[in-house]
This record gives structure tokens, sequence and C-alpha cells, in this order.
């Protein structure tokens, strides 16, 4: 028996939210398991890739880290069509991060797939004494908008896997009960057949001046 992952499903996945609310440190601790301690400004959009087992069936996540600086908003919105779920990011001890959600929220709501699922992640959940933004305020934000919520630490992985691992479950439960097809051309949803698995391999090019590489 092969020990190579069959992938059920591709799900294609964004991050978003302001600068500094700690996107790629959460994309690096969900991938690498480890603090990225020297992150800086994401430029564009970078990406990520993991594997993941939930519910018995395989999951290859296709993950894009993008900017959260307004000069990069026309570049990274191009990355938006067809993602089948989101982490919504800010940082519990940044006011501004918090106020800004509203905007992000409506644009993955406009140019990805109708059916996105997204998870709100209160970001930097270590910086306990710093915070400026309640469980609870936050909390009636995602109730008020349909969205799941958790905080999350990318210092000390709180919480990282699961927020992902958690949108995961429920895009499944949505494939399961009809509300998501896969067959559908932008459902952000691919099966992966014998084919795709060795495509799926290879990393997705980008646009070199638009990202790090």
């Amino acid at each position: 028996m092969s020990s190579i992952f069959i992938l059920y499903f591709l799900f294609k996945f964004l991050v978003i939210g302001s600068a500094g609310s700690g996107k790629s440190c959460l994309l690096h601790q969900f991938i690498e398991k480890k603090f990225k301690g020297d992150s800086s400004h994401t430029i564009g959009v970078e990406f990520g890739s993991k594997i993941a087992t939930i519910g018995g069936k395989s999951v290859k996540l296709q993950i894009w880290d993008t900017a959260g600086q307004e000069r990069f908003r026309s570049v990274t919105r191009s990355y938006y069509r067809g993602a089948a779920g989101a982490l919504l990011v800010y940082d519990i001890a940044n006011r501004e991060s918090y106020n800004s959600l509203s905007e992000w929220l409506a644009d993955a709501r406009s140019l990805a797939s109708p059916n996105i699922v997204i998870l709100l992640a209160g970001n930097k959940k270590d910086l306990e004494a710093e915070r400026q933004v309640t469980f609870l305020e936050a909390s009636q934000f995602a109730q008020e908008n349909e969205l799941m919520y958790l905080e999350t630490s990318a210092k000390s992985g709180e919480n990282v896997e699961e927020a992902f691992l958690k949108c995961c479950k429920t895009i499944l439960g949505k494939i399961q009960n009809g509300e998501l097809d896969p067959d559908r051309i932008g459902s952000g949803i691919q099966f992966g057949d014998s084919k795709t698995r060795l495509l799926n391999q290879e990393k997705p090019k980008k646009p070199d001046c638009f990202c790090n590489m």
C-alpha cells in the first residue's frame, strides 16, 4: 500500500485581513508547526499548501496569503475568485485591524465563491495584556455576519490548526448535504483523481512581479 495520500478533495483557501495582523505567521505556523519570528509584510500574494485528513477524507489546501496593504488590493483581489474558504484575520491588540473587517468581508463575499466559508480569526491571543478588542465584541460581529470565530496565536500555535480545519469541516459538510457542488465552475473545490494528484504536487505558478519568492 503506497504511503502517498490519496487526494479526495482540493480546496482553494484565502487568508485575508489588514497588514500586520499576522496572516503570514498563521500560515507558516499551520504548515511548518513553528513561529515565523522574522516575518515582514507580504508583497502581493504568497502561497502555501498542506494535506489534512478530516473525517476520514484527505483534503489538500492550496492557501493564498494576501497582502494587507492598500496599495496591493487591486492585485490581491484577483486571487479571490473561486475560493472555497477563508480566514478573515485581525489583531486583538490592534483596534484598526478590527475596524477594517467589514471591508475585507465585503470583498470576499463579492469576489470569491458565492458559498465561501469564512472563519473570523482574532490573532495574537498571546498579547492578552495589550488587548483592544474583546472576545464578546468580536463574537457578536461574527454572529451578525454568519461567520465562525476563534481566537488564535501564531506565536504559540493556539487554535491555528483548529481554525483551518474547522473551515474545512464546514466545507465538507456543505458538500455532503448538497449545498456545495465540486463540479460547479468557481466552487473552489476539485476532486483529486489520479491525474490531478500528479499535477497538484507542483506549486501553482504566480506572477513574479506580484509576489515574494
